[in-house]
């Protein structure tokens, strides 16, 4: 439902959830960059190839396996179907 709105307009959505991230048109990673006096936060936009990785991540935690990669890999391609 989301990716057929967003084919009509702007939709922002923020997730933890591969299924809803896989399913985008484009992914922004936003996370914390720390120093010794301050926290700021920082959005990345991802490329195919690390928004695979992302949705990887999401899916299976840090440590990125064959099969979480290619379960991430399957989803991002299936969703531009």
């Amino acid at each position: 439902m989301l990716r057929r709105l967003g084919e009509r307009g702007q939709v922002l959505t923020v997730t933890h959830l591969p299924q809803v991230a896989a399913q985008g048109h484009h992914h922004l990673f936003v996370h914390k960059v720390r120093n010794s006096d301050a926290t700021h936060t920082a959005v990345t936009s991802l490329g195919k190839r690390e928004r695979v990785e992302e949705v990887a991540r999401m899916l299976g935690g840090i440590d990125l396996t064959k099969e979480s990669l290619a379960h991430a890999r399957k989803m991002v391609v299936t969703s531009k179907s």
